[in-house]
């Protein structure tokens, strides 16, 4: 696996993490956390961006805190769920494999150009 993948996974968890903090923080020490969160995330994401392509990076890091957001709100939150919700976030992650994909056609090309 590419190194920066982990990069990516990483910057999604800790993106969760900050949005999880902004929920429940209520003293100094715990937006103190938070920011070392956020500052710790996009350097993670800086990383990812350094062996991946930075749109494929920014979606796949859109998407999931898009998605992880919205499922967090309803599980740990009390949210509610929609079909319209689950659909949208359906869509969301349909659209990060699609760019993937062709990202990885586009690489094929330049690579077979270049031979």
């Amino acid at each position: 696996m590419n190194k920066g993948w982990i990069y990516v996974g990483l910057t999604c968890l800790f993106e969760l993490l900050w949005v999880y903090g902004f929920n429940v923080a209520s003293t100094v020490w715990h937006w103190a956390i938070v920011i070392i969160i956020i500052i710790t995330d996009f350097y993670l994401l800086s990383k990812a961006c350094e062996t991946l392509p930075t749109g494929t990076v920014y979606a796949v890091f859109a998407a999931a805190g898009t998605v992880g957001t919205a499922l967090m709100d309803i599980y740990i939150f009390g949210g509610e769920f929609s079909v319209a919700k689950g659909i949208f976030m359906g869509l969301l992650v349909v659209g990060v494999i699609a760019l993937k994909l062709a990202d990885n056609k586009s690489d094929e090309a330049q690579v077979k150009g270049a031979a």
